[in-house]
């Protein structure tokens, strides 16, 4: 059907299951059609929505229970006024504490004790490969992955998990691997709560129960809970199991931008508490950004080959990430949350000139 023969357009969450580059060229397709058309998206990623629109409802309220649609808001005001918690215009605060963005990559990792060392490991199916270039996972850090579909993501999460072998190379790491894959299914008639009852202590609540208000949830079936709340259950089961490696495979799906941004501070609390290694491979670049140390960067040709760059330091990681994608970002001045550039803009221009991708200097 041709656009010309609609005057509304209502796109209901275009990202799930695309990956940061389809979900730009999406962006940026809407955006064309926003100029003769009326269009209205509902999405939670932040950074397509500071791409794409000129004004933002927030809806804010109680989940499962009600909800309240606020008057429309230029972007960067809704989106700030939501990182902070605090509706001005409606005189109501939605969040007890503000959204937190680090100024710099969160630290320096040079001096933690490496955890383990892989050299170069090869897996092949059919019509595509991936080369796993060496590296070193380093304990209490957090490497984010982040690539194209398509590209190996989640296959070098099953060869280091130990789900599936490689074709060569060895990743006999001898350690305790606790592992979410990308898809999570719902197939037991059991509760949440007998789910959970081996590790629940108030210590447990106060880490994974309060925070991802999973105490509602406590009478419901694992078969019948949505996406959203399985995914919590999932990543709450994951960090639950004693391990030295901790890998998680899109923990941001089906899930919220409170959700989202919840769960990178609980992932990285626990983490540097536990002094454990976590990998967390996601398309969502807010969540990368926020809970990631380093970073291994996936590049090749999507379906037909596939090879790791990395782990990097978070500004080269960035840099590289976001030149195959011609973005660049930028710190907002108020909540330093990452925003990406108007392509051509005055900033984009200036950042790519210096090859300053990733916030420039």
């Amino acid at each position: 059907m041709s656009s010309k023969e609609r005057e509304f357009y209502f796109f209901d969450e275009i990202t799930p299951y695309l990956d940061i580059y389809q979900r730009v060229r999406v962006a940026k397709i809407i955006k064309e059609l926003s100029k003769e058309k009326s269009v209205m998206v509902v999405e939670h990623d932040l950074a397509i929505l500071d791409l794409l629109t000129d004004a933002v409802h927030v809806v804010y309220g109680e989940p499962g229970v009600y909800g309240v649609i606020t008057h429309p808001l230029a972007t960067r005001t809704a989106i700030n006024q939501y990182i902070r918690g605090d509706l001005q215009k409606e005189n109501i605060r939605i969040r007890d504490k503000s959204i937190k963005f680090e100024v710099h990559a969160p630290r320096s990792n040079v001096n933690l004790a490496v955890l383990k060392e892989f050299g170069r490991i090869y897996k092949s199916y059919g019509k595509f490969s991936l080369e796993v270039n060496p590296g070193d996972m380093r304990k209490g850090e957090i490497i984010g992955g982040i690539g194209p579909n398509s590209i190996g993501k989640s296959t070098f999460a099953k060869i280091l998990s130990g789900v599936i072998e490689p074709t060569a190379g060895n990743v006999d790491f001898d350690l305790k691997i606790s592992y979410k894959p990308q898809y999570v299914r719902g197939d037991t008639e059991l509760t949440v709560a007998e789910i959970l009852a081996p590790f629940m202590n108030p210590h447990y609540e106060t880490e994974f129960i309060n925070p991802l208000r999973l105490k509602s949830m406590m009478r419901k079936k694992i078969c019948d809970l949505s996406g959203g709340e399985l995914q919590r259950i999932a990543i709450v089961l994951c960090l639950s199991r004693d391990a030295d490696l901790y890998i998680l495979d899109e923990p941001s799906a089906h899930l919220d931008v409170e959700e989202r941004t919840m769960i990178s501070r609980i992932i990285r609390r626990f983490i540097e508490n536990k002094e454990a290694t976590a990998v967390v491979i996601d398309h969502d670049v807010y969540l990368i950004d926020l809970v990631s140390d380093r970073l291994i960067v996936f590049s090749g040709e999507p379906g037909t080959f596939g090879r790791t760059n990395g782990p990097l330091d978070m500004r080269e990681g960035m840099n590289l990430f976001l030149k195959e994608l011609n973005i660049t970002f930028r710190r907002d001045e108020d909540t330093k949350r990452p925003r990406i550039n108007k392509l051509n803009s005055r900033l984009d221009r200036e950042q790519k000139e210096k090859g300053e991708y990733y916030y420039g200097r």
